[in-house]
């Protein structure tokens, strides 16, 4: 098993950069690919990026795409998320997640297993 928190969250203006970190606990992070997931009041929890166990491939939905840099340091056991050019769509609790189920598209929260508590991530206009 592995266990989450994610820090970083906080309130910025538009346009503004926030870094978000995901600190796991255990010794097998990095058998795990990790993604971030977000979920905005009243809507559904949504994909928002993900790196392979190694590091050597990233995907980021197309709502960040540019914006948005997925990175790892298995040594530290840490996921990251720079957040540059923030819009306050961007709005919303930023949790992270370990993949179990890699059968299940990268994108789909079934997929993954291991959830952080979120951390708030507000952006004012």
């Amino acid at each position: 098993q592995v266990q989450l928190v994610e820090s970083g969250g906080g309130l910025v203006q538009a346009g503004g950069s926030l870094r978000l970190s995901c600190a796991a606990s255990g010794r097998t992070f990095s058998s795990y690919d990790m993604a971030w997931f977000r979920q905005a009041p009243g809507k559904e929890r949504e994909f928002v990026a993900s790196i392979r166990r190694s590091g050597e491939r990233t995907y980021y939905a197309d709502s960040v795409k540019d914006r948005f840099t997925i990175s790892r340091d298995n040594a530290k056991n840490t996921v990251f998320l720079q957040m540059n050019s923030l819009k306050p769509e961007d709005t919303a609790v930023y949790y992270c997640a370990a993949r179990t189920i890699l059968a299940i598209s990268k994108t789909s929260s079934s997929g993954y297993s291991y959830w952080g508590q979120g951390t708030q991530v507000t952006v004012s206009s």
